[in-house]
């Protein structure tokens, strides 16, 4: 093993042993050089002030070398905060602000110990160092039965681990605390478990209230209690779009500093707090042990960074950082904020206004850009197919009874139009199968 990994991981042991328990053998072996091509070109930085010849980058009267074909588009922005690399951790001055901004909006978080969160590649990369850093072969991945598919690619298919379902609703169609407690303890023997919030929920639209997260934090409380090592990982894609009846935070505070048993880590990104999909930023934040130990992880992570992406994109990192620097930014955002809701309260009333008859039921939702139908007289699949051909409507069948409908994508005056479509397609296949 290498002397820098060997370092890190007698750091992590002597700070928090149950952390180190936790780690997958990639994540052990895992470190960012401390000699070598980058720190080389940073002590350059500092010191080459006559001629830097380090990085690989083209230079041009003392500026990136660049063509006016894209800069003319990009004038706004200075060419060095565009075109050379990005810090494999992100620009600095980006991680602080959405540091701050995690501090303001979570007051969970107050007196926690929280790391600087470390730009990924968007919310996927994110995933995939929580995955590579924690997940070894057989390792439980906690998920509800109603999860993002990506999921099973990033932690099953990749790093093996064992996918652990628990219905995500409890009989009185709430959070299903209980299942997740169980499912959690059934792990007790293998000593760790990967347990995966994502709130809103992809694909439901769900948000726990407030008494459902007390349950939850207190099924994740019980599981250490019970000498499981629980790496807590809340996906918070759709952060910030809670429309009714839900917590108003992520779970990432409650759960730091739990137990020494635990071990929280927030994903979260500006893919959609920010409306920009395609500018693939997002962040990775480690919380609840000591300063030493979120040190050592940062290196980790960067060794993950450096050895599959080097460093994320720069100019989509400029241009949310100019974001979060504006003065419009929050008044912007809510404004998105109230189109979105105002789709979801539609989708609401014309769910619960008898309209459909009873071709169908909806599991609860009250966040994000989604919510599911359960079809009672029809195949999902089959009334996809119908819409895709008859109606040039597109859904998401998942398994044979749920249609999940992306209502942030369609117009509030459209969303009517929409549900018609789609209950005439179920008609349509009812009548078929008559």
């Amino acid at each position: 093993m290498n002397p820098l990994a060997r370092q890190l991981n007698e750091t992590i042991s002597r700070e928090h042993p149950h952390l180190a328990g936790m780690m997958s053998r990639l994540g052990q072996a895992i470190y960012f050089p401390k000699v070598g091509i980058l720190s080389q070109t940073a002590e350059a930085r500092q010191k080459a002030n006559v001629h830097n010849a380090t990085i690989g980058i083209a230079t041009e009267n003392g500026k990136p070398m660049h063509l006016d074909v894209i800069q003319s588009r990009l004038s706004a922005f200075d060419p060095k905060d565009l075109y050379d690399y990005a810090p494999p951790a992100g620009k600095p001055e980006l991680r602080k602000l959405w540091r701050e901004k995690l501090i303001r909006e979570n007051p969970s978080l107050a007196g926690k110990t929280i790391g600087m969160p470390i730009v990924t590649n968007a919310l996927t990369h994110g995933l995939s160092i929580v995955a590579d850093l924690f997940a070894d072969e057989g390792d439980a991945l906690v998920l509800p039965d109603k999860s993002w598919e990506n999921y099973e690619l990033t932690f099953g298919v990749r790093r093996g681990a064992r996918i652990v379902n628990y219905p995500l609703y409890d009989a009185n169609w709430k959070f299903n605390a209980a299942g997740l407690r169980d499912a959690l303890l059934a792990q007790k023997d293998h000593g760790k478990a990967i347990a995966l919030l994502n709130f809103p929920n992809n694909p439901t639209g769900y948000t726990p209230g407030p008494a459902e997260a007390d349950a939850i934090v207190e099924a994740v409380l019980d599981a250490a209690k019970a000498g499981v090592n629980v790496v807590a990982v809340t996906d918070d894609a759709y952060y910030g779009l809670f429309f009714e009846d839900s917590v108003r935070e992520s779970l990432f505070g409650r759960l730091c500093g739990l137990h020494e048993r635990v071990f929280p880590i927030k994903v979260d990104g500006a893919t959609k707090e920010e409306y920009v999909w395609g500018f693939r930023v997002g962040f990775i934040t480690y919380g609840g042990v000591s300063e030493a130990c979120l040190d050592a992880l940062e290196q980790k992570t960067l060794g993950i960074i450096r050895a599959t992406i080097s460093s994320g994109p720069h100019p989509s990192q400029t241009f949310v950082l100019e974001a979060l620097k504006s003065p419009d930014f929050d008044r912007q955002r809510a404004e998105k904020y109230e189109i979105l809701k105002r789709r979801a309260v539609r989708v609401k009333q014309l769910l619960d206004s008898g309209k459909y008859g009873n071709e169908w039921t909806y599991y609860p939702f009250n966040s994000g850009y989604f919510m599911c139908l359960k079809l009672l007289t029809a195949d999902a699949e089959t009334v996809r197919r119908r819409l895709l051909d008859a109606y040039g409507v597109g859904t998401i069948a998942l398994g044979p009874t749920d249609l999940r409908v992306a209502f942030s994508c369609i117009e509030e005056d459209k969303i009517e139009d929409l549900f018609d479509r789609i209950h005439q397609a179920v008609l349509d296949v009812k009548a078929v199968r008559a």
